[in-house]
């Protein structure tokens, strides 16, 4: 008997009857017989509660304290036991957090390869954002043909209401003399005007230059105080973009337009809106973190408000037409109510264009979806002219639309009635976020992909963190087989890239592969759940561990059940001792040593 077996003498738990047994080590071993035999009794009872009783007895007195004083099984004698993990058929919990990407700790390498190696996109305009270092930016200005005069500008206020007279007096003790104000340049020594209730950028001239190879040493200073006064941001505008000056008290006013040129950002941030970002890291792609999560869900990607769908039972009706069934009539409204959805539909349909009485008129079902998403969840930034006619003479006043649902869900949280609560609960559901569409992530995070250089998967390897969770653990490790990045994006997804193609090739091989990888803890089986956790502990790769299965072949295709097979074969291989309560036959002719437990269930078992 070689020292390394495992030895067990006088096993009576439940129903054993003085059991004597040599499992050989780094073996699959099966645990057969009829149901109730005692197979469970010996593997899960004995075998797993002996070991985790020795590894509690292991711990300080400390930690012991708060774990318990664990019972030792019925048995004599148990010797050669190894460190002992048991994957059973249970549900992984009830917790919505928990998903396949998760369990399997694939989400974590996903996070650390879109945080290292993902590239940025503005939500805005869809272009790429970066981070640029101060000698990037002078060399791109320096790109700039010889000959041309342009102007080096630094943002200081953008799109923020205000008539921004202490921004103009500090600039001017500074030593500065012009400004560009909505677009026009304006000199800090007239008295310049600006309507409070309207949105304004600022930014002030920080030289004038006209390009030349002997331009870098000055080009270099107004970078470095560019950079300094915008917080990280500069725009330089060349002389044929450049506004005509407005002469000094003009009685008209300024039309607010785009800010010229081309903006540089040392942090990350959208060249072409102007839009600042935090630079990437791994929590930022996490839902279960504060820095990552959506605002919206708190990362659980659904919430529990309003449905639409039972909102809007006929959507054969218009918005003046009652179409909102707990709105009630039109004329039921009030005047209060009324002049605020008529601003609402008159502003939009202005911005967009749209024929008059569009968005009160139109029948819900015939309504695009994106003027349905205005009246459910409201405008934005967008800023909306009301009109009051209450009084002697007509009264005009700005504001913003939140929208339908979200001014229900303030009315519910304020509600102390109880019969008032339920009435409203039966409008309401569990739906998907509508701030992230479901995918949990905050707006920055969902707009990160994954470049690549393989022409084979260009058009669809250019995918978001939500995308790739999306698909099924098939299409997912075809996607990562053929992700080619250049060089340097190479080096840095080296290892991610290698840990996530290998614990998608072991859920593969555990007949998994149309799970997705956001598919929900609660979701699944718990022969699902098992396999999942046995990916999990091939993929973890421990040596010389006990591990005890239940039966993992329930619910399996023949096909997939000789993949799961070689998945315990490989576990073995890794220098594990696998034993495995089953009924397959295949599983039993595929082991190496094999235990018959009978001769029948209960009283008339436990016995080998």
């Amino acid at each position: 008997m070689p020292v390394s077996d495992i030895v067990i003498k006088g096993a009576r738990e439940h129903n054993l009857r003085d059991v004597d047994l040599i499992l050989p080590r780094n073996r699959l071993i099966c645990l057969t017989g009829v149901s109730g035999s005692g197979k469970s009794s010996l593997a899960f009872d004995t075998l797993f509660a002996e070991g985790q009783r020795r590894y509690v007895e292991s711990l300080s007195s400390f930690a012991r304290q708060f774990l318990g004083q664990m019972p030792k099984p019925d048995v004599d004698l148990i010797s050669g036991l190894s460190p002992s993990i048991s994957i059973s058929q249970k549900s992984s919990g009830s917790n919505p957090r928990s998903t396949v990407g998760t369990i399997t700790e694939i989400y974590d390498y996903l996070r650390v390869l879109y945080a290292r190696v993902g590239q940025g996109h503005c939500p805005k305009c869809n272009q790429p954002i970066a981070a640029q270092s101060r000698d990037q930016i002078i060399a791109s200005i320096l790109q700039i043909p010889i000959g041309t005069k342009y102007t080096v500008l630094a943002p200081i206020v953008r799109a923020q209401k205000g008539e921004h007279r202490e921004v103009f007096v500090d600039l001017l003790k500074q030593g500065f003399s012009r400004v560009r104000v909505d677009g026009d340049i304006r000199s800090l020594s007239e008295d310049i005007a600006l309507d409070r209730r309207r949105r304004h950028d600022v930014e002030v001239v920080v030289d004038r230059l006209e390009q030349s190879t002997k331009i870098r040493s000055r080009l270099a200073e107004a970078t470095e105080l560019a950079l300094k006064l915008g917080k990280g941001s500069l725009i330089v505008v060349a002389e044929d973009e450049s506004p005509k000056p407005v002469e000094a008290n003009s009685t008209t006013p300024a039309k607010r337009v785009k800010p010229e040129g081309r903006v540089y950002s040392a942090d990350y941030a959208c060249s072409s809106c102007g839009i600042s970002f935090t630079p990437p890291t791994p929590q930022m792609f996490s839902f279960n973190s504060p820095q990552g999560m959506c605002d919206g869900c708190d990362g659980l990607g659904r919430v529990f408000t309003f449905d639409p769908e039972l909102l809007i039972p006929d959507t054969t009706r218009s918005f003046q037409q009652g179409c909102f069934e707990l709105l009630g009539k039109w004329q039921d409204l009030g005047r209060w109510r009324r002049h605020v959805y008529k601003g609402v539909a008159e502003t939009v349909e202005r911005n967009k264009k749209l024929p008059a009485g569009t968005m009160l008129e139109t029948a819900w079902e015939e309504l695009p979806l994106e003027l349905q998403n205005v009246w459910l969840y409201g405008t934005d930034d967008l800023h909306i002219t009301f009109t009051w006619r209450g009084g002697n003479s007509p009264m005009k006043y700005g504001g913003t639309f939140a929208g339908v649902i979200p001014e229900l869900d303030d009315k519910y949280r304020q509600l102390k009635s109880a019969p008032k609560i339920r009435e409203l609960e039966t409008y309401m559901n569990d739906v998907p976020c509508a701030t992230c569409e479901g995918q949990r992530l905050n707006q920055q995070a969902r707009h990160y992909r994954l470049p690549t250089s393989n022409s084979k998967f260009k058009s669809n390897a250019d995918k978001t963190l939500p995308e790739v969770c999306q698909l099924s653990i098939a299409d997912a490790a075809e996607f990562f087989s053929g992700l080619e990045l250049d060089d340097t994006r190479q080096f840095v997804a080296t290892e991610p890239l290698k840990e996530i193609r290998n614990r998608l090739g072991f859920l593969l091989n555990v007949g998994l592969e149309y799970l997705t990888l956001d598919r929900t803890a609660p979701t699944l089986s718990g022969g699902e759940s098992q396999r999942i956790r046995l990916a999990g502990q091939i993929g973890a790769g421990l040596v010389g561990v006990l591990y005890i299965l239940d039966e993992p072949s329930i619910g399996l295709h023949p096909n997939d059940n000789d993949r799961l097979i070689n998945t315990l074969c490989r576990l073995r291989d890794l220098g594990n001792t696998v034993v495995v309560v089953e009924h397959d036959e295949d599983t039993m002719r595929a082991s190496d040593h094999m235990i018959d437990f009978g001769p029948g269930p209960g009283s008339r078992g436990g016995e080998v």
